[in-house]
């Protein structure tokens, strides 16, 4: 239970039960606007007596991390422990689409039992290794007015802006800099670390370092798309830091129930698109290594209706040669994660629709948590069967990964083997 102050600090955990809070009017109001609507459910704890501190009852949904809200008299510091340990969490997140797989092993931040503290501690080691043998320079183009010749003569910018002058000349030239995508990355992740309450000042002290070592970088602006990079030999050191720096600075926002994005003062995660992510990634690799192909995670080729208004969205789609040994390939194997224990009616109609319209005799739900089985649909032209699979998140990483392997085998043997039984799901 907790009591009134100037700033209230709640700590709760995913998927947990509701818990009794002491809250201000005002707290509770800032816990009941849009904004922490996506990531908490706030009831009343009882009729409230007049006179009497204000009780609430609050339950975390399924974001983790922290977020401080409000201001003044009403502020509150959220945090949203994941119900499974940190070091899991951070192997999950090495899979985050668009971010190198910085690592497949566990990080000493899994230590920490806090997400921003480990994911912090993880970053701050990652760079520290990534600039020891210095600042990773690239060639940027750079268009400039210079009184000699430089790169070469942009001559319609001088006949336009300079006509009938010799000098200035407008040229474009490649600048051998340091304010490259990758800097730019680590410096806009820093700069945030730095500004976030509640980290230790030591860590701080280390993420101030980093800054003087990116002098001449511009940090990208709050808001705006983040650099892109491109993985190659030269920034091979970096890579394990720049997926933590990607993953800082998107979880500095989240995104409303009507698309709209919202900046936090703090560090969340969407834990059904982790999961999503982590399996279509992890299990696409397995995928490719044992059979060939082309695993596509998030593929967005396919439409339910033929004038393509109506997309369809499977976590994972594997391409291999058809059966019949022609060398075109085709969607094989269609998976879809669920983030939760249990299957839903929507879930089967909509893994039963990916498999119609993709000619597909056998579509996966992968759950986090639940029991395995089959179910078979009967269609015109044959049979659709449904499998549940299910992969633990609170395995040692190793026998998670052993359980994605698993898995990939599991996928493949029933797409050659059909299921001789027929269990209820």
């Amino acid at each position: 239970m907790t009591t009134p102050s100037t700033l209230a600090r709640i700590d709760l955990t995913e998927g947990e039960g509701w818990s009794t809070w002491t809250l201000t009017t005002g707290q509770a109001h800032v816990l009941s606007d849009e904004r922490a609507s996506k990531l908490i459910d706030i009831r009343p704890a009882g009729r409230q007596k007049p006179g009497t501190p204000h009780r609430y009852q609050l339950r975390a949904k399924a974001m983790v991390g922290g977020v401080r809200l409000g201001g003044n008299d009403t502020a509150v510091q959220l945090r949203i422990a994941p119900k499974i340990h940190v070091d899991r969490l951070l192997y999950l997140l090495a899979y985050a689409p668009g971010h190198a797989k910085w690592s497949e092993e566990p990080v000493e931040a899994g230590v920490r039992h806090e997400l921003l503290p480990a994911v912090g501690y993880a970053f701050t080691e990652a760079t520290d290794r990534a600039l020891r043998p210095g600042v990773l320079l690239g060639y940027r183009e750079v268009d400039d007015t210079l009184p000699m010749l430089r790169g070469r003569l942009r001559a319609p910018a001088q006949l336009r802006r300079r006509p009938g002058l010799a000098l200035p000349l407008e040229v474009t030239y490649d600048d051998h800099t340091p304010d490259i995508s990758e800097n730019r990355l680590l410096l806009g992740a820093t700069r945030r670390l730095i500004r976030l309450p509640g980290l230790d000042p030591a860590l701080r002290a280390r993420l101030r370092r980093i800054v003087v070592q990116l002098d001449g970088v511009t940090a990208p602006r709050p808001g705006a798309p983040l650099p892109v990079w491109t993985a190659t030999r030269l920034n091979t050191r970096y890579q394990r830091a720049l997926g933590l720096a990607e993953l800082i600075l998107h979880g500095a926002s989240y995104e409303l129930d009507d698309g709209r994005r919202v900046l936090v003062d703090g560090l969340l995660l969407e834990m059904w698109r982790v999961f999503e992510t982590f399996l279509a990634t992890a299990l696409g690799e397995e995928l490719k290594r044992r059979a060939g192909g082309r695993a596509e995670p998030r593929d967005r080729d396919h439409h339910l209706d033929l004038g393509k208004k109506e997309l369809l969205k499977p976590d994972l789609i594997h391409y291999l040669p058809p059966v019949d040994g022609g060398r075109r390939l085709a969607p094989a194997i269609i998976v879809d994660a669920k983030y939760k224990d249990g299957t839903k009616r929507a879930d089967l109609y909509q893994m039963f629709a990916y498999c119609v319209r993709l000619g597909v005799s056998e579509g996966h739900l992968v759950s986090a948590a639940g029991n395995e089985n089959l179910m078979e649909v009967p269609v015109a032209d044959g049979m659709v069967r449904l499998y549940r699979h299910v992969v633990d998140l609170s395995l040692p990483y190793r026998e998670l990964r052993a359980r994605i392997a698993e898995l990939a085998d599991t996928l493949l043997r029933i797409r050659k083997e059909p299921a001789d039984r027929l269990r209820d799901f």
